[in-house]
């Protein structure tokens, strides 16, 4: 007796819903052993093509089956010289090149939304913020910190100059050039959010 898979396996290796095969064996344009399975050899036959009057449309293609790839293993889809984007995206859609089962994009398409649902909830709880929050919120620390150091010399050259008994304009002086130096060799505060130290 030969072995047969399972509706929903063929289904999946077909990548098409089981009620589309089910309805194929219905209309006799698959047809399944004793034991209601399929014919693994079928997988890739034009059974989808249908000779039948009143066919459902979605199951009468005369595509040609097209084949799952991995786009990840693919060359970036670069538009030929001189070609537009349109006729560049028939171009890879004819050739079947990042086409993927409906299995696979609703699961990828399931992965995204968790990912976005993860992160509103993160930033929800706080402990995620907008780049440009966390950028303009570091630049107005560095400027506190800046504008603090700019003023140090002022506040605390009298101080020192009455402790060693010298002129305290002298000592301002020096001292707010040693601060502007310092100041000049930090140079601007650059922050790169998008490396993540792991």
């Amino acid at each position: 007796m030969p072995q047969g898979i399972s509706i929903r396996e063929f289904a999946r290796r077909e990548g098409v819903s089981d009620t589309l095969v089910r309805k194929a064996l219905k209309l006799n344009r698959l047809k399944a052993f004793d034991d209601k399975t399929i014919d693994p050899t079928l997988v890739g036959s034009p059974w989808r093509e249908s000779n039948a009057k009143g066919a459902n449309q979605s199951a009468n293609s005369s595509h040609p089956v097209r084949t799952v790839r991995d786009v990840r293993t693919e060359t970036p889809l670069v538009p030929n010289e001189g070609e537009s984007l349109p006729d560049a995206a028939n171009r890879f859609v004819a050739a079947g090149v990042g086409m993927v089962s409906y299995a696979e994009a609703l699961e990828k398409k399931e992965n995204y939304l968790a990912l976005l649902r993860e992160l509103e909830y993160e930033q929800k709880a706080g402990s995620l913020v907008d780049l440009d929050t966390a950028t303009a919120i570091l630049f107005e620390e560095f400027r506190a910190q800046r504008d603090a150091w700019l003023n140090w010399p002022t506040r605390v050259g009298p101080l020192v100059a009455a402790d060693l008994g010298v002129e305290a304009d002298r000592v301002v002086e020096a001292l707010t050039a040693h601060v502007h130096k310092q100041i000049a060799q930090l140079g601007e505060p650059e922050a790169n959010f998008s490396e993540r130290e792991g």
